[in-house]
């Protein structure tokens, strides 16, 4: 055997994938063997091992095979390049990581009370919380809906916020759950000038984490609340309708906002 080169056995135990999963790949043209021998039996190269890391790599954060197969087979694909990128992310994630355990072992010691947390401190885990729910609640749909960069710059402009932005932030938070509320009790319309109120706030809260602004993205995001449940849920918990009202208001403001400083 050629140094560097693994049969399907070594391959999959090296990669922690089954024998069976690196044939499938191999019959849906994902990741064909360097070579294969009279007897079926495959053979793969470094080339075909560092693909099989990158397919792994993007399985890991949710996407399908037919979108890995584009990925990696377009035209003047660079692995190194690719592998690049793929550490920054790591290393991103690891960072943040990090940040979240530290706080959680600070919160720990802090209620045991073997030390007292200070306000920055305790300002700084209460931001990382909300940080650490919104990621596990709807990190995966915000990255695929407007990508990995997107959400790490909006998830930044969170961690950075001020303690007079911060309570600005969850201000509007209330604001809006009770604007949204009123309305639909009272039976205003999507297109009255308190909705055009409603949505400026909304514009307002949630310009406070978004990179840049767009109708475009606002009406995408508003969409979001009624068609996933969990968003529905929030805003429907005290009284229903609200998810969609707050839809249809922004589709109808949003455009006319947009231009507003």
């Amino acid at each position: 055997m050629k140094k560097n080169v693994y049969g399907i056995r070594e391959l999959s135990e090296l990669a922690g994938v089954s024998a069976r999963t690196l044939r499938y790949y191999d019959e849906i043209g994902l990741l064909k063997p360097l070579y294969t021998e009279a007897s079926g039996y495959r053979f793969y190269g470094e080339r075909e091992a560092e693909l099989l890391w990158q397919i792994l790599f993007y399985r890991e954060r949710g996407l399908e095979l037919k979108q890995i197969q584009k990925i990696l087979y377009e035209k003047d694909f660079d692995i190194v390049k690719a592998l690049e990128e793929q550490l920054a992310q790591l290393q991103e994630e690891r960072d943040k990581l990090d940040m979240l355990i530290r706080t959680v072992v600070q919160t720990i010691h802090s209620k045991k009370g073997d030390f007292e947390m200070s306000d920055q401190e305790k300002f700084a885990a209460l931001k990382e919380r909300a940080l650490r729910e919104n990621e596990e609640r709807y990190g995966e749909e915000i990255r695929e809906r407007y990508g990995a960069e997107t959400a790490e710059q909006s998830n930044r402009k969170l961690l950075d916020m001020t303690q007079e932005e911060w309570k600005r932030f969850r201000e509007l938070e209330e604001e809006i759950r009770e604007m949204l509320k009123k309305n639909v009790l009272e039976g205003i319309s999507p297109k009255s000038r308190e909705a055009g109120e409603l949505v400026r706030r909304h514009k307002e809260w949630l310009n406070m984490t978004w990179p840049s602004y767009s109708a475009k993205a606002h009406e995408g995001v508003a969409s979001m609340y009624v068609c996933d449940g969990r968003f529905r849920s929030y805003y429907d918990r005290e009284t229903e309708g609200c998810a969609a009202f707050l839809e249809q208001a922004v589709r109808y403001w949003a455009g006319r906002l947009e231009n507003e400083s």
